[in-house]
């Protein structure tokens, strides 16, 4: 284990404990125990959530920086493929309709949505694997999903349907339970592996696309596993928590000093930063002094867009 990755561990577990104790009420250590009352708060409403936080976090770092490496752009984000906003679509959907009264038909809405994205995505790029038609493709769903949840907007049959759809598409971790873990572990493990089997693929990539194929890498099947992946793990965060930004970009430029710029080196320590980040944020806007909660969603892109034009700014500066 690495240096950076012990102190990132560190940091997660303090992360957690925070994430457990904060809210407009803290829960004192000694209240943790079930033989207290309070210990209700814990294991119904903070554990869930600080688990959600920190499986949600972890699966947008990384499919951030598996991004990065596969596109070999540093400004590379998981809403690029437009996996993000086809999943939110899918639960507007089920929102519009009314399903989403049923537990399950919301992920199940959302991960349908994230998966006829990701099968348009291959579709439309086909087996080149070139890396310009994968991410014009990307852009274009992304306009298109965006678009028919706008569309969805507008023509939602009540006031309270359109509340509904816009305080979700805000994203946040409020009110959720097991059952959104439940929803969301198994399909972020699975994804979460299919992504680190690319580590060795990304770092041949570096030397670009003949060199990689030289020394055994196949872009076709190197590019369905990353939509795979990267599916299972933008959609399954989608389907929990609703739309969260600028994860997957903010963690790989922090861990990237520390880490080395090969991109395998930094797939494990974005994953637990992304953690970190998405942990500590719900924690503070939990703790902000306001009326109702502050939406994690608009938290992360206050903090994201200034960063976003940091690092184009600096780009700038680096070609001129």
């Amino acid at each position: 284990m690495t240096r950076l990755t012990l102190w990132l561990v560190i940091a997660l577990v303090l992360a957690a404990c925070l994430s457990v104790a904060s809210g407009k009420i803290w829960v004192p250590l000694d209240a943790w125990t079930a033989a207290d009352p309070r210990s209700i708060i814990i294991v119904e409403l903070r554990l869930p959530r600080t688990l959600l936080a920190l499986l949600v976090g972890g699966a947008l770092g990384l499919s951030g920086a598996v991004m990065q490496g596969y596109l070999r752009n540093p400004l590379a984000d998981p809403g690029l493929f437009g996996v993000s906003s086809g999943a939110a679509f899918g639960a507007v959907v089920s929102l519009y309709f009314g399903y989403a009264v049923q537990l399950w038909l919301l992920p199940a809405f959302a991960l349908a949505g994230a998966g006829v994205t990701m099968a348009l995505l291959a579709l439309i790029a086909g087996r080149s694997g070139s890396l310009i038609l994968f991410t014009l493709a990307g852009m274009i769903l992304t306009s298109i999903t965006g678009s028919l949840t706008a569309l969805a907007i507008s023509l939602a049959p009540t006031p309270f349907v359109t509340s509904q759809i816009v305080t979700w598409l805000m994203g946040a971790l409020t009110d959720r339970s097991w059952d959104d873990v439940r929803v969301a572990l198994p399909l972020i493990v699975v994804g979460a592996a299919l992504l680190a089997t690319t580590a060795r693929s990304l770092d041949a990539l570096t030397l670009g696309e003949q060199a990689a194929r030289s020394v055994g890498v196949d872009p076709g099947r190197l590019q369905l596993v990353v939509i795979a992946g990267t599916a299972l793990c933008v959609g399954a965060a989608v389907a929990s928590a609703g739309i969260i930004g600028f994860v997957g970009l903010i963690v790989p430029h922090m861990v990237r000093p520390f880490a080395g710029n090969r991109p395998s080196a930094i797939l494990l320590p974005s994953a637990l930063g992304g953690a970190v980040l998405l942990t500590v944020a719900d924690s503070l806007v939990r703790l902000a002094p306001t009326v109702s909660e502050l939406r994690l969603g608009i938290a992360m892109s206050m903090l994201g867009g200034p960063f976003f034009l940091y690092l184009l700014i600096r780009m700038r500066r680096r070609l001129a």
